[in-house]
C-alpha cells in the first residue's frame, strides 16, 4: 500500500454518475501525476489517494447526483477485489515514511504511441473502474498509467499560468476521454486546475 506522506488537501474527485470530475491545485496535480507514474512502475502496489473529505474549490459545482470519492490506482495483474477494500482501509495505520524517486518522472519513456492501435480489438492497455466504499478503483496496465500521467502533469505545468490571463474563461482542463481508446469498462474523467479553494 502506497499513500502520499502529506495529504492532498486541494484535490477533489467527484462522481457525477455518467462521468467523473477531478479538481486539483498545482501541487495536487503534480503529486497525482507522480503517483500515477508510480502505479505504472509498481505493479504489486495499491496506490491510495484519500481525498473524499476535502473541501471543494471556491466555485459553483453541480450539487445534484454528486459524491466525493477516494482513489486507488492498481495494476490489472494485482487482481485485488474492491469488495475487500473496507476491511483493508480499516486496518491501515500511519505507515512508514519512505522516499521514492521516479526515473524520468513527467518526461515519458520515449516510446512512440500509435493512436490507431488504441482502437484495435486486441488492445489490452485499457482502464477499468470499480466503485466500492466511496472509493474509485482505477485498474490498468503499466503502459496506460504511464501514458496518461501526462494529463495531471500538464494541469500542474500549465494551469497556474493559464487561469490569470484568461479571466473570461478561467478553466484549464484536460480529460481521459472515451475517444482516446484508453477506457475499457470506465467512465471519462475531466481533470481541471483550480487556484481558489474553500478553507
Amino acid at each position: 500500500m502506497i499513500r502520499p506522506a502529506r495529504p492532498l488537501d486541494r484535490a477533489v474527485l467527484i462522481d457525477h454518475d455518467r462521468h467523473l470530475d477531478a479538481y486539483l491545485d498545482q501541487d495536487a496535480a503534480r503529486r497525482i501525476g507522480g503517483l500515477w507514474e508510480l502505479a505504472a512502475s509498481s505493479p504489486h502496489a495499491l496506490v491510495h489517494l484519500p481525498m473524499r473529505g476535502n473541501p471543494a474549490p471556491s466555485r459553483d459545482l453541480p450539487a445534484a447526483g454528486t459524491r466525493q470519492l477516494d482513489l486507488v490506482l492498481l495494476h490489472h495483474s494485482r487482481q485485488f477485489a474492491p469488495s475487500r477494500w473496507k476491511e483493508v482501509r480499516r486496518r491501515l495505520g500511519p505507515g512508514r515514511p519512505q522516499t521514492v524517486t521516479l526515473p524520468g518522472a513527467g518526461r515519458g519513456d520515449g516510446a512512440v504511441v500509435d493512436p490507431g492501435a488504441r482502437h484495435h480489438r486486441e488492445n489490452r492497455d485499457l482502464f477499468h473502474q470499480h466503485l466500492h466504499a466511496e472509493t474509485l478503483f482505477m485498474t490498468g496496465s503499466a503502459k496506460v498509467f504511464r501514458e496518461t500521467a501526462r494529463h495531471f502533469l500538464d494541469v500542474a505545468r500549465n494551469g497556474p499560468g493559464y487561469v490569470p490571463v484568461h479571466p473570461s474563461y478561467p478553466y484549464f482542463c484536460t480529460e481521459l476521454h472515451s475517444n482516446d481508446g484508453i477506457l475499457g469498462d470506465a467512465r471519462e474523467i475531466h481533470i481541471e486546475y483550480c487556484d481558489q479553494w474553500d478553507s
